[in-house]
């Protein structure tokens, strides 16, 4: 399989818009054009979404089961609510890096949690856009070893 896809939770629409002090100027276009570069360089194709409703992400994760060699999640909000989308992410074999643009660590404590990083093969935080990137690039290295 040469598809990952790239799954972004709740107002990540608002990428480059909302709070750019706290998530930077770029936006979601961006992020999206970033992504499929990187993982052409490898030879993958991105499968790109951004919902503001669970059950559309989760019915992605579910999609991907069937066609991705991984999966690279930012869920945004979800990240602190959802035992759905955790258990989905369950349900999928291949690698997943949960991604967050900003440093959740050093703001509110109840972001300080995730459920998706019980499920997680690595979480990359406080890295801005660039955190999408190293996401792909650590999930082709999953996925094929360096010989």
């Amino acid at each position: 399989m040469s598809l990952i896809y790239v799954l972004n939770g709740p107002n990540l629409n608002l990428l480059g818009k909302r709070q750019p002090h706290i998530y930077g100027h770029e936006t979601l276009a961006d992020v999206e054009a970033d992504c499929c570069r990187v993982a052409l360089e490898f030879g993958y194709d991105i499968r790109f979404h951004q919902s503001n409703r669970e059950y559309e992400i989760i019915d992605w994760i579910h999609e991907a089961r069937e066609e991705a060699a991984g999966i690279v999640i930012n869920p945004a909000a979800f990240t602190h609510t959802s035992v759905a989308i955790l258990d989905a992410l369950n349900a999928f074999e291949p690698p997943v890096i949960e991604v967050h643009v900003s440093n959740v660590h050093k703001r509110e404590t109840f972001r300080h949690h995730s459920f998706v990083s019980h499920r997680a093969d690595g979480v990359i935080v406080g890295l801005g856009t660039e955190g999408y990137q190293l996401a792909i690039r650590r999930i082709v290295s999953l996925i094929r070893p360096p010989a």
